[in-house]
């Protein structure tokens, strides 16, 4: 492919409104550009690596028995009221009205879909399993669309679903699919953990998803690459190391989400579903009396605990929230932190939300900062984090402003469910013992669930068993954020290119170092004069040459100088490039592999034996 015929519109400087490496470097790069908030244009360069992605998905999810579909993204709102999702959904749900009044919706996931057109095609539980996918736009109205692909308003997204005649079957299925993740990501470079998840507004139970991992760029061994004229980071003066470790941290960390993973095990989870060691506690104490005590001007626990002469750790915080209509109480130890999605995910609530100051006046005759679960009317349902089963002689509010009680305890002073609600702390206890918890930025590429029933029960979607009875078909449901992919594959294999000059200087700037797999290209074919008749008879040969030995070669044809297109080379980040210059007449080459930053000086007829081995070491 010639350069010169392709859209690659590269900036000369990085955006100034761009707070995520990758976004940064794909626009820079020239293979986006945003149309409108939240909106992007996949410009070739960014199309052709897509392209690739699901070849790569296209050819895993075959070998588990999925076949490919494709259904409307412009969808019947009469679908989703089935499913009860319209009014549930959220705000993040496109709703719009065609010209006779009919309500529709622009699709951000297909559950209801794929299960109308199973419930209306299969009737018999031998037309199953059933194995289907698609890959398209999905649209959701983010309130703050931003880090360029990370989070969108329109994105592309493979979403796959399977219905099944029992659980069993399910279980398969669902297995398949998280092996044939695995396989994806592997293959797409991407350093990731499977993670313990939360079905969200999707439904379902048992739920997995796929954590690109960010890491701080504080490892210059990863981050930065030394060209030929750079024998060791250290050579380069104090001043400049000081300033590139200054711009590898000037970046945003990107991810939308927290990945807690043990130190030692395969343990991993984000932070919403993540959860430690706990052993219950056995010492026995004297139980005090209860007794009502004055703290003026006492709201927060540390102000409390610091008034009474109490470790935080005796005091009991107490929540209040609205569950589906209902006042929700939830009680912690001292300064922990509520998981509102494990509270939640609990009670099964539908709507849920923190109870404002006058439900609480209401309900407890009291405000804000002096609120505890004694004597609160019976029908108030009181969730307490298992923690707090252990503590004895606590501290409480006492539903009086300005007062607290003393000598609280668990069973005796009030009765509640306990369970784990608590947000975990990194370098707690891995909860299966093997080492503890580490925190790490994470982007999510993948989720799969277990639905079950939930969309078939709601949308009628049955077949006849082997006994002739009508039963719901249970589904799975697994999906992949395509364009969330490649930002995440940005983020890990952008990297900053150092050099020095022939004056003596050293620069550095970001590029791209795209794994092979997904490149847009393998080899940047580059003569550096394009008016050198000679270098260019080398450069058709070559390109024939590598085309018919199986590479994807781009050749920079455009009479520009050798910097400009060194540049543009460098931030494409293609992993080869074979420079046509000064020893054209020699039929002498410089192969330069992306990666390492390694030089060498090749004859044309040694070079696709070359590109051979030199490849077949960078997999290794």
């Amino acid at each position: 492919m010639k350069q010169s015929k392709m859209l690659i519109p590269t900036l000369r400087e990085m955006p100034s409104d761009a707070q995520v490496i990758s976004h940064a470097l794909m626009l820079r790069a020239g293979y986006v550009r945003q149309i409108s908030a939240g909106v992007y244009s996949y410009l070739p360069l960014a199309n052709r690596v897509i392209e690739k992605v699901k070849k790569i998905m296209r050819e895993e999810f075959e070998k588990i028995g999925a076949v490919e579909m494709l259904a409307p993204a412009l969808l019947s709102a009469d679908l989703w009221r089935e499913s009860g999702r319209y009014d549930t959904y959220g705000e993040d749900l496109y709703k719009l009205k065609n010209r006779e009044g009919s309500d529709f919706i622009l699709g951000p996931t297909h559950e209801e879909t794929f299960t109308a057109i199973v419930r209306d095609s299969v009737k018999s539980y031998k037309q199953l399993p059933l194995n289907l996918y698609q890959i398209q736009a999905k649209y959701r109205d983010e309130k703050r669309p931003r880090n360029g692909l990370l989070r969108t308003r329109e994105f592309i997204m493979k979403d796959g679903y399977s219905f099944h005649a029992n659980y069993d079957s399910l279980d398969v299925t669902y297995d398949e699919y998280k092996t044939a993740y695995e396989n994806i990501f592997t293959r797409s470079e991407v350093d990731f953990k499977g993670i313990i998840g939360d079905g969200g507004a999707m439904g379902g139970k048992d739920s997995q998803e796929f954590m690109a991992i960010t890491p701080d760029r504080i490892d210059l061994t990863r981050w930065v690459v030394l060209d030929k004229s750079v024998t060791s980071f250290d050579e380069i003066p104090t001043d400049v190391q000081e300033a590139i470790k200054e711009e590898l941290t000037s970046w945003l960390v990107s991810g939308e989400d927290t990945v807690v993973y043990s130190s030692e095990s395969g343990y991993a989870a984000n932070l919403e579903m993540a959860t430690n060691e706990y052993k219950p506690s056995n010492r026995v104490v004297a139980e005090e009396e209860l007794t009502r005590v004055e703290t003026p001007d006492c709201k927060s626990i540390d102000e409390v605990a610091a008034f009474l002469h109490v470790d935080e750790s005796q005091t009991i915080k107490t929540l209040v929230y609205i569950a589906d209509e209902k006042p929700i109480v939830a009680l912690l130890v001292g300064n922990d932190q509520l998981n509102e999605v494990k509270l939640k995910n609990y009670l099964g609530a539908d709507f849920f939300e923190a109870a404002s100051e006058e439900e609480v006046r209401e309900l407890f005759g009291a405000n804000f900062g002096s609120l505890g679960p004694v004597h609160l009317p019976e029908d108030v349902q009181i969730i307490a984090d298992r923690k707090v089963e252990d503590v004895r002689n606590a501290v409480v509010g006492a539903n009086e402003d300005g007062y607290h009680l003393t000598g609280v305890n668990p069973g005796r002073d009030f009765t509640a469910e306990y369970v784990d609600i608590r947000e975990v702390q990194e370098g707690e206890i891995s909860p299966d013992g093997q080492g503890i918890l580490k925190f790490a930025r994470g982007i999510e590429i993948g989720h799969i669930f277990k639905l079950g029933t939930r969309y078939s029960e709601s949308m009628n979607a049955t077949v006849l068993d082997e006994n002739g009875r009508a039963v719901p078909v249970v589904m799975g449901c697994y999906g992949i954020g395509v364009s969330r992919l490649l930002s995440a594959v940005m983020e890990q294999h952008a990297r900053l290119f150092v050099n020095k000059t022939p004056k003596g200087d050293y620069r550095y700037a970001w590029g791209i170092n795209f794994p092979k797999e997904l490149a847009p290209f393998d080899v940047h074919l580059i003569p550096v004069n394009v008016k050198d008749e000679e270098a260019l008879a080398l450069t058709e040969q070559l390109e024939a040459e590598l085309l018919k030995a199986g590479y994807e070669v781009l050749t920079d044809d455009r009479n520009e100088r050798a910097g400009v297109k060194f540049s543009d080379s460098d931030l494409i980040g293609l992993p080869i490039r074979v420079t046509i210059g000064k020893k054209a007449a020699d039929r002498i080459v410089e192969v330069k592999i992306k990666a390492t930053g390694d030089t060498i000086e090749v004859h044309v007829d040694n070079l696709l034996e070359t590109l051979a081995i030199l490849t077949k070491k960078e997999e290794r």
